[in-house]
């Protein structure tokens, strides 16, 4: 943050030649000059390079108000939120202002009294461009004092009329003029209240109760909501969706790198000084792949999605029962296996809504997505021709045991016993160190024979992989 402005008057600020924009004015100015840069409007938000930022810098440059649509986890709010680092750092208001008036243009009574009272002495203030973001989210008990505001009972006892403009204490809306509103979730607003805001974005002012008021506003509306509650329940009123200008639909990333690199963004992992974490790129790959298998399973209810959360909570989730195995059995390093998917059903649970209501139906599914995740991610990782050399090793009696009660050294040590199964490691482990560590090896080794497994070419009993019997013929 840069130090705040000193001019301190009116007067002051007319002579160091600051110009009043409205707030679209300067998002666009703000808006061109960071698409001229090549930078990107929202850095945290990845995956919408080539679909929604296109469509936010066209809004942005045509000054709307925006309705974001989308399912839960698709970073609505993140964007919105973000808008905020296009607005100018300092901005100029009357001191004492409610709502934020222009030093140059001002329209609350309090402001108007304060210019004419003291001209170009009207001392000023300067607020940081977060302080110009207010949000709500929409729920059923929301009034139209919260948004607009109401006759303030403290001022009318202190011995104002209730005719005086004073006593009125504003809502959200107006005291985020010369700035941006965000509603959440706006179709879980009541109708009449969605009503309160038609003249917030068409007229651009807001009315209270009986007062001969009319308050101009510049805000920047924008608004979030689930397309399930926007088209199929129609509880957006029609008027209110036309004063919106642009329209745009998010979407959950469509490949699994991208939600692998948000997925390393935003999990949040034991703190380096107590534990050393490393997670090979192909335990990150499964538990992202679990997320997009889910998104396309018929026994997943996908009308109110499956979210990124789903994947950052996995991983999460993986990682700590990961750390406690590691801690348990005294090693340094904390590196996830295939055996600690299992910690998975409850990070799960609550982020996924099964179609069927059967007993135990959700354990069944995600087992079925985590081996399915694992089988696909075997099939792209482990090259075929290593499959072979290690096969041949279970035929001649080989045996070999997984899982976390084991310990890296114990599962890695058995690739003495199997030569072909030392290729497919180092084939796997693309560390230069991963070869020669046992606890990444002891992860390689157990992803390779789940994936052997679940290829049907290993028997898998109490935790042991062994040779798989072929039926005989007659």
């Amino acid at each position: 943050m840069s130090t705040k402005p000193t001019i301190s008057t009116l007067g002051e600020l007319r002579s160091s030649g600051w110009e009043s924009r409205s707030v679209k004015e300067e998002l666009r100015r703000n808006a061109i000059a960071r698409v001229r840069a090549g930078e990107p409007l929202v850095p945290t938000v990845m995956g919408y390079e080539n679909t929604v930022m296109p469509q936010l810098e066209n809004a942005l440059l045509a000054g709307h108000d925006v309705i974001f649509l989308g399912e839960r986890g698709q970073a609505k709010t993140r964007m919105i939120r973000a808008l905020t680092d296009l607005l100018d750092e300092w901005m100029p208001i009357v001191e004492g202002s409610e709502i934020l008036d222009d030093p140059y243009a001002p329209s609350s009574r309090f402001a108007l009294d304060a210019v004419a009272e003291h001209g170009d002495a009207t001392p000023i203030d300067w607020i940081h461009r977060d302080a110009r973001y207010g949000e709500k989210l929409a729920t059923p008990d929301t009034s139209i004092a919260d948004l607009i505001g109401e006759v303030d009972p403290i001022k009318v006892a202190e011995g104002r009329y209730l005719s005086d403009e004073l006593t009125l204490h504003y809502g959200l809306v107006p005291r985020t003029n010369r700035g941006i509103f965000a509603i959440n979730e706006l179709p879980d607003l009541s109708e009449r209240i969605q009503v309160g805001l038609l003249n917030v974005l068409e007229e651009r002012d807001i009315q209270i109760r009986g007062y001969k008021v009319r308050l101009p506003l510049d805000v920047m509306l924008v608004a979030s909501a689930n397309p399930e509650d926007y088209t199929n329940r129609g509880r957006l009123i029609t008027p209110l969706k036309d004063r919106f200008g642009s329209q745009i639909r998010t979407h959950y990333p469509l490949e699994v790198e991208t939600e692998m690199a948000i997925v390393d963004q935003e999990a949040v992992l034991p703190d380096a000084a107590d534990v050393d974490v490393r997670v090979p790129d192909f335990m990150a790959e499964i538990v992202v792949t679990i997320t997009h298998l889910a998104r396309q399973s018929s026994s997943i209810n996908q009308r109110s999605g499956v979210s990124v959360r789903l994947s950052v909570s996995n991983f999460e989730a993986m990682v700590a029962n990961a750390t406690r195995r590691s801690l348990r059995l005294d090693e340094g390093l904390v590196v996830p296996r295939v055996s600690d998917l299992g910690a998975l059903a409850a990070s799960t649970s609550g982020k996924i809504e099964i179609e069927s209501l059967d007993d135990g139906r959700e354990s069944e599914v995600l087992q079925q997505l985590i081996s399915s995740a694992v089988l696909l991610v075997f099939r792209d990782v482990v090259p075929p021709e290593t499959h072979r050399g290690i096969l041949d090793a279970f035929e001649e009696g080989v045996t070999v045991e997984a899982g976390e009660q084991l310990s890296s050294s114990d599962i890695a040590g058995r690739l003495a016993e199997n030569p072909a199964m030392g290729k497919a490691v180092a084939a796997v482990l693309d560390d230069e160190d991963g070869p020669d560590n046992p606890t990444l090896v002891a992860s390689a080794v157990e992803f390779i024979l789940e994936g052997l497994h679940l290829s049907k070419r290993l028997n898998k009993n109490a935790g042991s992989y062994e040779a798989r019997e072929m039926p005989t013929t007659n």
